[in-house]
């Protein structure tokens, strides 16, 4: 059996990171796809949260803004003269406030676009796993071997689920958007990539079945279990 890529059984630092005390073998396997599903549905529900607060906070600030713009358009010009400067400050702070909230609003919708990619790379090992652990066309040492790469590709993932939690408490400290984006570009790179790699490993094994079954009515069942139209 071939492997896309080799994915290099290092345990990340993080808070998120519990694999050192779970069992080996197919359990732990399943074990660390529960935790980081698990992780991942926590952050995306903390994602909505975190969107309808700043949801609600733009449309206070509008009106706000909208507010300040109508009772500046309803005074004179000479009795605006006295405080010109304090409202054009005021005006000007929640600008840049409305500002903020609605770039955080971005980043988080992009933030949730990835922890769902996250979900979807944990559905499509836990799916295919669980398939290929009862399929007696693959040896044990072939199973071993596919938990191997599986591993590789979960604990890279939480990797970049770090990275995204990173940018979720970057709103805390100081970090400039150029260096949230450029995280954010680089997790969603490496997630698209762990999917890709892992739909491919996935098929690949597939085949492997399909091409050592005994007979036709065999090979029409596996394609059937494996969603292969081919």
């Amino acid at each position: 059996m071939r492997t896309l890529k080799t994915y290099m059984l290092i345990l990340p630092i993080s808070a998120v990171t519990l694999f050192v005390s779970l069992p080996r073998g197919a359990t732990a396997q399943l074990a660390i796809a529960e935790v980081i599903k698990a992780g991942i549905k926590k952050v995306i529900k903390a994602i909505d949260l975190k969107m309808q607060r700043l949801q609600n906070q733009t449309i206070w600030l509008q009106n706000a803004q909208k507010t300040l713009e109508n009772q500046l358009s309803k005074l004179k010009l000479n009795e605006i003269a006295d405080w010109t400067e304090k409202q054009r400050n005021l005006y000007g702070e929640y600008y840049e406030e409305l500002w903020k909230v609605k770039a955080a609003i971005s980043y988080y919708k992009r933030i949730k676009d990835l922890t769902e990619r996250q979900v979807a790379i944990v559905d499509e090992y836990k799916w295919a796993w669980k398939l290929f652990q009862k399929d007696k066309h693959f040896t044990p040492d072939e199973l071993l071997h596919m938990g191997q790469v599986y591993t590789g590709i979960l604990e890279a993932s939480v990797k970049n689920l770090d990275q995204v939690l990173l940018v979720v408490n970057s709103f805390k400290t100081q970090m400039s958007d150029a260096a949230r984006l450029e995280i954010i570009t680089e997790a969603s790179r490496k997630m698209e990539e762990n999917y890709t790699h892992l739909r491919q490993f996935n098929r690949q094994n597939s085949l492997l079945s399909i091409q050592r079954a005994k007979s036709v009515d065999e090979v029409a069942t596996l394609k059937e279990i494996y969603g292969i139209d081919e």
